[in-house]
């Protein structure tokens, strides 16, 4: 597990209550406390922990079966050339993380934008080099957690795990994970078309992530603001019609995903608890991506626009974003 913290931490302890033999790559104070005082995990008024292994050094762990990325997309750039002692020759990459992946446009996928690579989160596709879509497993996940403390994860809501391979279905191997996962307590299932599944988890994302970020307000005060909906409602029907070009049919409207987001209450969007963290935002693999694929597949974005360029101006004010100098993303799509 490359990534000990909210979706890491408990997709860490329901693999080790599923049979498989987990190890944990951290580094900091989070190593610290994971070698002190294992995986804490707090979870429906209980108290878990897991005395897993856990190393800030790769070569130590040595290759695995499978490597689960679990960290947040703006520095993917930086763990994946160092994980590369864990990888063996038939080992594979589960992808648990927001937005859309560097493997979206993998495996004939996309329409007109199929086979493209997505320079909004694979600048000069080393991921994509790195890690070839046909090694990696696709995963959206369907919860909410957090982390209170280093080294302890506090699981809040949902359960749910879809997992499936770029170029469609779920091999052998993508099986057996899901299947590890459902003995360890999650609603895990397999997908015929992964990016499906991706797309549907963005739709929602894309914007009440950002709008957490301008606003700081939990879902529950943003669902309640008419004026704040009337623009949510409009880029996700811009996304509905990006879909729908890119052979992701929305059969869902706005208001159909805010009743489900609805349930969650008082939920701190995972963007807003990096803001308040001081941790790099996921402004691009939510939001930028969606923009460039709208270039791509010559679907017009303007309000999905307009939000990027007010949530990254507020990210950059806090430190969390880069500047305009250093933006290696899309030139004209994503560039000042």
């Amino acid at each position: 597990m490359v990534g000990a913290g909210a979706i890491g931490g408990t997709l860490a302890a329901a693999f080790a209550r599923g049979g498989a033999q987990v190890c944990l790559l951290a580094r900091g104070v989070t190593l610290a406390a994971l070698a002190r005082d294992g995986l804490v995990l707090e979870h429906g008024g209980a108290t878990e922990r897991y005395p897993l292994p856990v190393s800030a050094d790769p070569a130590a762990l040595g290759p695995q079966d499978v490597l689960v990325l679990a960290v947040k997309a703006p520095s993917l750039p930086s763990v994946v050339p160092t994980v590369t002692a864990m990888l063996g020759d038939r080992t594979r990459v589960v992808t648990a993380m927001n937005g859309l992946p560097w493997w979206f446009l993998a495996g004939g996928f996309g329409g007109p934008a199929s086979g493209r690579t997505l320079r909004a989160v694979d600048a000069g596709g080393a991921l994509a080099r790195a890690l070839p879509s046909e090694r990696v497993i696709g995963s959206v996940v369907h919860l909410g957690a957090s982390t209170p403390a280093p080294g302890v994860v506090r699981w809040e809501t949902g359960d749910g795990v879809v997992l499936g391979d770029p170029a469609g279905g779920a091999d052998e191997v993508t099986q057996g994970v899901a299947a590890v996962l459902g003995r360890g307590g999650l609603a895990a299932s397999t997908s015929e078309q992964i990016q499906r599944d991706v797309w549907w988890k963005l739709w929602g994302n894309m914007t009440m992530n950002p709008v957490s970020l301008l606003t700081t307000g939990t879902m529950d005060t943003i669902l309640d603001d008419e004026l704040v909906m009337e623009l949510v409602d409009a880029v996700m029907l811009e996304a509905k019609t990006l879909g729908g070009a890119l052979g992701v049919p929305m059969d869902q409207d706005p208001a159909d995903r805010h009743r489900i987001t609805r349930r969650l209450g008082a939920f701190r969007t995972s963007m807003l608890q990096d803001l308040d963290a001081g941790r790099p935002v996921e402004l691009d693999a939510l939001l930028g991506a969606v923009i460039e694929l709208g270039e791509l597949a010559q679907v017009p974005l303007p309000t999905a626009r307009m939000l990027f360029g007010l949530a990254r101006s507020r990210a950059r004010a806090a430190g969390l974003y880069p500047a305009p100098s250093t933006i290696s993303a899309v030139r004209g799509v994503l560039a000042d």
